[in-house]
């Protein structure tokens, strides 16, 4: 029954960000609610819908692969400040190149978020998914954070690929300061920020990072200290 369940949820979360797009129901609730509103309730159904997968895999029979080291709890808790800024400063921030991103407001030479990278919430799960597999060596976790790994690197160059063919000779012009490898555009020279991040987003960040390390035992019913 464990492995039941586990299937059932990873098909569903698959599934719903997939098929909305597919049928037109994304175009259809957009029109409804409005970019920002669409992005909330889609953030709010993947994230019970990840936690029902993640719940689901701590049901599934116990197959071990690999023991858990103190190395690998120290990489989690060091990623995850990271993949939590990520998400707090890309969900609806203007960026026309993510789908969790608003495509309007979006100037290219204060490219903002774009500017470290053009698929912040993609990176943020790759991030969480490959530190996770490292420290989850059983057969459902190593399914689970394998299959969202594996979900958020092809994932990027799926979006990446529709939003040029959207955007056609745009691209260039729209994306000249920015880069898909976090803070590559940075490093290259191609982005020189002017302002400082958003106090707001910061602050959520920092709550955000505080809530989940707090809650996680209680939620996941593992204490996340290395």
């Amino acid at each position: 029954m464990g492995w039941i369940e586990f299937g059932l949820a990873m098909m569903l979360f698959m599934a719903s960000h997939r098929i909305p797009s597919a049928l037109g129901v994304k175009d259809s609730l957009i029109e409804r609610l409005g970019s920002r509103g669409y992005t909330a309730l889609f953030s709010i159904a993947s994230t019970l819908l990840l936690l029902w997968v993640i719940w689901a895999a701590g049901r599934a029979p116990f197959v071990p692969l690999w023991d858990q080291t103190p190395a690998a709890r120290w990489a989690v808790n060091l990623v995850m400040p990271v993949v939590i800024a990520l998400s707090a400063f890309g969900i609806g921030a203007p960026n026309p190149f993510a789908f969790e991103g608003c495509s309007t407001g979006f100037d290219p030479d204060h490219p903002g978020i774009a500017g470290v990278t053009r698929q912040p919430l993609l990176w943020a799960l790759a991030l969480w998914s490959l530190a996770h597999l490292w420290a989850n060596g059983d057969l459902a976790h190593v399914i689970l954070f394998g299959t969202f790994a594996g979900f958020s690197l092809l994932g990027m160059k799926l979006v990446e690929r529709r939003r040029a063919r959207m955007m056609g000779h745009d691209w260039d012009r729209l994306s000249a300061q920015t880069a898909l490898v976090p803070f590559a555009a940075l490093f290259s020279g191609k982005w020189h920020p002017q302002n400082g991040p958003s106090l707001v987003r910061l602050a959520i960040a920092v709550i955000a990072w505080a809530a989940v390390f707090h809650l996680h035992e209680w939620v996941i019913g593992v204490m996340p200290n290395p």
